[in-house]
């Protein structure tokens, strides 16, 4: 197997950075929808759906951040 170039660190980072951006969207888009929502009414199903969208953004970056770090260390 050959070493991990700088350049390959580079963009797992660099997509670990916009998965962080679109997983805070998503975060937002539930929290504003869910604002809208009279405190009496159940939230929309949409509202779990962008926190759903989050989760597996989130687990995505933890995934990549923790194979870059392991990458790194084999370099």
């Amino acid at each position: 197997m050959s070493k991990p170039s700088s350049t390959s660190l580079d963009v797992v980072n660099a997509l670990c950075r916009e998965l962080v951006r679109l997983a805070r969207r998503e975060e937002d888009a539930a929290a504003t929808e869910a604002a809208r929502t009279p405190y009496w009414s159940p939230c929309p199903p949409t509202v779990e759906g962008h926190r759903a969208a989050a989760r597996v953004l989130w687990a995505d970056v933890a995934r990549l951040e923790t194979e870059a770090r392991g990458l790194s260390l084999a370099s």
